[in-house]
């Protein structure tokens, strides 16, 4: 778990505050016949075929983002990668469809089920009789108890990150015979599907010292379609190749290549025949999109475009350049400038040509895509400053327009842009309904009245008289990282100026930013949740008048209400904290046009850049910001794997203030309450129904607000099949692979 590893803060609140608890919250749907979960929003993109028009054999290079530094999906600094390498090498007993709902895999598991409920909750697993582990042993009971005894958090010596559903487990005993596996739970557990999965051998998970070390760089013995050969961290990649084990369906390549490669050197990575199979930004996407019409039209890739080249070419250039030094020579001046001219339009003329052939190559390529199982949203910190009057958090989400921030990142990617209604689930998922009814929408003046009542008034008497390095009314930072030379810091908000308004002289002053100085680390490291793990967005635009924070000639983006919010001789200004480095674009759009919409409530906003190493560590799980985006993966066991995102904060033995997970600090007992009952309820519907209310509470709450699904880009080789943008489900290892020479996909494959 993550804990605060600053000081506990006092969040005040009159009697007079709204609470959560005490809100109206819409009756729960559910008693109709239309389901509120829906469907998923975009279905997958895989290029599915069937098995039968599958190559045998061959490599995939597939991209991540880094070699993983540990293989034990239990341990702090797992990954991407390493759940990537444990879904293919590893017994997992359930998976996730194209609906984000768990499913029996049957080729570890014949049946599941829940036998006895009284007076004890009781589950018997009944194993597949050829499931073994690559060193012959079969797959039984001491590697489920062994695994318990691991996770179960009673014994501290095993270093592990999360222990959720194992500490309710009373014991694990070998059932009617050696397939048979009985659990007791000394509490009932409704998200008992979420155990076991990945299940690794009692090798690893009968020691701590197996546990700690013995799983990070290598796994001895696994268990899936595809076996760990080497983990390569000189030349940074994994390669897995066929289990010769394997019982089930053999699997259709031969090896899976991971290759760690920057996002930003993906693109050139493709074209250069290194990868076959890559997440890409919208950049890349662009790339591969312009190759593809210009193989349609059967024209040449023209030159301009992603990369900013020059649409005439440099050949030309070249040529007026040896002219110019021809000239220099016969008159004795300006030679030496004419020789740094030629030789940087060589550069720009190899750099054309490597363009085009790089062009050419990423015609071979296609972009799939779906919506990724995770959604960005905007976090309020509620533990101090003006967002800890739950008013003010209401009046910023009331302010928001969440069709019109969706639509700016997924309406241009041809993805359905609809905004999340649901903090625990994403449509389509059993536990999903629209519950943002409970906070309301967009509305101007309710915003504006929630504000007033919270004191902020329009002309307040301001204190003008501020040193360098004091805020506004905004979360306290440090002044020697936020206040110096700060290039990439602006406030959106201080006057009506708009874009059009703008003189010739400060159009002239264009898009100058930088990054913030890195804080010192303050001891605040934390690890982030899987998929919370890397998720964090972006910034940039214009936002401004020419001011202490910003840029000369930056604008406001749209007019702001009259005249600044202030109260107590402040004025109404949060801090805006977002990530600066390579695919940031995207979530810098979101973040103009949120301010922008703050501000025609009154409410400024001082954005701020920071490099991404120090954007979690340093002010999310630090609390050093006011308002961030970031990102959370939607689970398949909302009950067991929320509540850790949204529990109330609570003061822990040193005085600091342990968050979990709840890098907004906004929590009630009464969501907590919510989450338990949920979490042991066996009944499935009633299961939902809190899982539900708790969502609606913290809507009400106003500490996270959704915003939309992210985007899910694949960048794929024409002939793979199987594998791509997959959305919710769990690839399916040995079903990929290259199409066969002259085959062709149906539209509803079927298996062979």
């Amino acid at each position: 778990m993550s804990h605060d590893g600053i000081g506990l803060r006092a969040v005040m609140r009159s009697v007079a505050f709204l609470t959560a608890g005490a809100l109206a919250v819409p009756a729960l749907t559910g008693c109709g016949s239309e389901d509120p979960a829906g469907k998923p929003l975009a279905g997958q993109d895989i290029a599915p075929a069937p098995r039968n028009l599958v190559a045998d054999g061959g490599t995939l290079h597939w991209a991540v983002d880094a070699v993983p530094e540990t293989l034990n999906t239990f341990q702090s600094d797992a990954d991407a990668a390493t759940t990537t390498v444990a879904q293919a090498v590893l017994p997992s007993m359930y998976r996730l469809d194209a609906t984000g709902r768990p499913q029996r895999n049957a080729d570890y598991l014949e049946s599941a089920k829940v036998v006895e409920t009284e007076p004890k909750q009781v589950v018997v697993y009944k194993l597949n009789q050829q499931a073994v582990w690559s060193d012959g042993r079969e797959i039984g009971a001491a590697d489920f108890a062994a695994q318990w005894r691991a996770l179960s958090g009673k014994d501290s010596a095993y270093w592990t990150a999360r222990n959720a559903g194992y500490e309710r487990i009373e014991k694990i005993e070998r059932g009617a015979d050696d397939l048979e596996v009985r659990v007791t739970f000394a509490r009932p557990y409704a998200d008992w599907q979420s155990l076991f999965s990945p299940l690794y051998p009692k090798d690893v998970m009968g020691t701590p010292d197996s546990f700690n070390d013995g799983a990070r760089k290598k796994l001895k013995v696994t268990a899936g379609p595809f076996r760990l050969q080497k983990v390569d961290h000189k030349d940074d990649e994994v390669t897995l190749t066929r289990n010769p084990r394997w019982w089930g369906r053999p699997a259709k390549l031969s090896e899976i290549v991971l290759r760690a490669v920057p996002r930003d050197e993906r693109a050139a990575a493709l074209a250069d025949g290194e990868l076959d199979l890559a997440e890409i930004d919208t950049e890349t996407v662009g790339r591969i999109g312009l190759a593809t019409r210009a193989k349609g039209k059967g024209t040449s890739t023209p030159l301009q475009g992603p990369v900013g080249l020059p649409a005439h070419g440099p050949a030309g250039n070249l040529r007026a350049a040896d002219a110019l030094r021809s000239w220099a020579v016969v008159h004795g001046e300006g030679e030496e400038a004419a020789d740094e001219e030629i030789s940087a339009r060589k550069k720009e003329r190899k750099a054309v040509a490597v363009y085009e052939l790089q062009q050419k190559a990423l015609q071979g390529f296609e972009v799939r895509k779906s919506l990724e199982p995770a959604y960005t949203q905007l976090a309020l910190n509620g533990a101090e400053g003006p967002l800890a009057d739950e008013r003010v958090r209401r009046a910023v989400a009331r302010a928001l327009d969440r069709k019109a921030l969706a639509q700016v990142v997924l309406t241009p990617l041809g993805l359905p842009a609809e905004p999340v209604g649901s903090h625990l689930a994403l449509s389509g998922q059993p536990a999903y309904a629209d519950n943002s009814g409970a906070l309301g929408g967009q509305d101007a003046k309710e915003a504006a009245a929630l504000l007033a009542d919270a004191g902020w008034v329009p002309g307040g008497p301001v204190d003008k008289e501020k040193k360098k390095g004091e805020k506004a009314a905004g979360a306290k930072g440090k002044k020697a990282a936020d206040d110096s030379d700060e290039d990439g810091t602006y406030i959106v908000g201080e006057d009506d100026k708009s874009a059009d308004d703008k003189s010739a002289d400060e159009k002239s002053a264009d898009e100058k930013s930088g990054d913030e100085k890195e804080p010192k680390d303050d001891g605040g490291s934390h690890h982030l949740a899987q998929d919370g793990k890397q998720y964090a967005n972006k910034l940039n635009q214009g936002g401004a008048p020419a001011g202490a924070y910003a840029p000369k000639g930056t604008p406001a983006p749209g007019a702001a209400a009259a005249g600044p919010l202030a109260k107590d001789g402040k004025a109404l200004t949060l801090r805006f904290v977002l990530p600066s480095g390579p695919g940031a674009e995207s979530l810098g759009k979101v973040a103009d046009r949120i301010s922008g919409m703050l501000a025609k409530v009154g409410i400024r906003t001082r954005i701020t850049k920071v490099s991404d190493a120090s954007y979690f560590k340093d002010h999310i799980a630090s609390g050093q910001y006011d308002l961030a985006l970031y990102s959370w993966p939607a689970s398949a066991f909302p009950a067991t794997d929320g509540r850790p995102i949204f529990a109330k904060p609570v003061p822990a033995a040193d005085g600091s203030l342990n968050v979990e997970q709840n890098y907004t600090r906004v929590g009630t007992d009464q969501v907590d309450q919510l989450f338990d009952q949920a979490a042991s309820t066996l009944d499935e519907s009633e299961s939902r129904g809190l899982i539900r209310k708790a969502d609606s509470r913290i809507w009400a709450a106003a500490g996270s607000i959704p915003l939309y699904q992210r985007p899910q880009l694949t960048a794929a080789k024409k002939n793979v099949v199987n594998a791509g943008a997959f959305g919710f489900q769990t690839p399916v290892y040995e079903d990929m692979g290259f199409l066969k020479k002259g085959a062709e996909v149906s539209a509803s494959p079927t298996g062979d």
